[in-house]
């Protein structure tokens, strides 16, 4: 269990890296071009989610979410008790795995976007509310 286990940690670390890291470098090597920066992050998260599946799923499956480790234990492919320990360790990966992708771009290692939020959200659903509706 405990090889499942840091398999699954250092999967979804590997993949919250690769996701934000993408991110982050698409970013700077296409500053202003959304669709060219969007097609960046894509094709660089893919990759790094199918070689990170094909090193990890032999192990543990590769679940590397909560959802789909709820999921199996839902569906009767693995009990709760070793989906919940799953769903800690994937959480804790997650987090190492955004704050190395951070500090590998010279970042801080935490960050809460201005933009995003419960300001951002609210603001959306005022908006949202004062537009003409399809009803």
């Amino acid at each position: 269990m405990a090889r499942c286990l840091l398999a699954e940690y250092l999967g979804s670390a590997f993949l919250a890296a690769t996701v934000v890291g993408s991110g982050i470098a698409a970013q700077r090597l296409s500053p202003g071009n959304i669709g060219l920066d969007l097609a960046e992050d894509a094709a660089a998260t893919g990759a790094g989610l199918f070689t990170i599946i094909l090193m990890f799923a032999p192990i543990s499956g590769a679940h590397l979410n909560e959802v789909v480790s709820l999921v199996d234990a839902a569906l009767g492919g693995s009990r709760w008790a070793a989906a919940g320990d799953s769903t800690v360790v994937q959480t804790a990966g997650c987090c190492c795995g955004v704050v190395a992708a951070n500090l590998m771009f010279g970042r801080s290692a935490v960050t809460i976007s201005p933009r995003h939020g419960l300001l951002a959200l609210t603001s959306f659903r005022r908006s949202s509310r004062s537009s003409a509706s399809c009803s």
